[in-house]
């Protein structure tokens, strides 16, 4: 029993040093392991096995309180007491040792799986993080392309503006000249018209005037 109690104290020492300790891949097979004893009926065995260990321990207990006891009545314990006293001593203190180490590392390998997960969380937030900052800085480059694209926009309207603005006052130029021909033309077309008139008096003077010179002749 003994022997057996040592035998289990001292995996249990190994597979809690291997949990606090990362060497190599030992811990990951250890966290594996532990992993496969606590899935199926493996929770359940476990129990059972503290549960007996701890009843063990509670009559372990009992026989030593029995045996101090019967040494206190007596005022000395015989040879024989002595020797079950130790035994049940030395017994006692594995299986306490035994359950605390047990009870250690059930704790050790939960809050290590909460660190795996924590640091899994982390690592997608970290890389859901970074997509997003390239993203932006994406978008940054994209907002400063617009703008750039926007600025000679506004560079080629205000080029444009300009020339329509020219092109407004040619025309206006052009209107000013049409109308100044124009009127110059109507100018022509009244003095035309006033030459005819002369023309058509001094025709009719002309016919009068060889009429007159007719007549005198006669």
């Amino acid at each position: 029993m003994i022997q057996l109690l040592f035998l289990v104290l001292i995996a249990e020492g190994i597979v809690a040093l291997l949990l606090m300790v990362k060497i190599g891949p030992l811990r990951e097979l250890v966290m594996k392991g532990l992993d496969q004893v606590k899935m199926g009926k493996g929770p359940a065995t476990v129990k059972t096995i503290a549960g007996t260990m701890s009843v063990i321990l509670l009559s372990s207990v009992t026989s030593i309180l029995k045996i101090q006891n019967k040494g206190a009545k007596l005022g000395t314990m015989t040879p024989m007491d002595q020797v079950l006293w130790r035994t049940h001593l030395l017994e006692t203190s594995l299986m306490g040792f035994s359950l605390f180490l047990g009870f250690l590392i059930d704790r050790m390998h939960h809050y290590l799986q909460k660190l795996n997960r924590l640091r899994g969380t982390a690592g997608a937030s970290k890389e859901e993080f970074e997509k997003l900052q390239k993203e932006r800085s994406q978008l940054k480059e994209k907002e400063e392309q617009a703008s750039k694209e926007i600025k000679l926009l506004q560079e080629q309207i205000s080029i444009l503006s300009e020339d329509l603005k020219k092109l407004n006052l040619e025309a206006k130029e052009k209107d000013k000249k049409i109308e100044t021909a124009e009127a110059h033309v109507i100018s022509l077309q009244k003095q035309a018209a006033d030459l005819l008139l002369e023309y058509d008096r001094l025709l009719e003077d002309n016919q009068n005037f060889q009429t007159q010179a007719l007549g005198f002749r006669g």
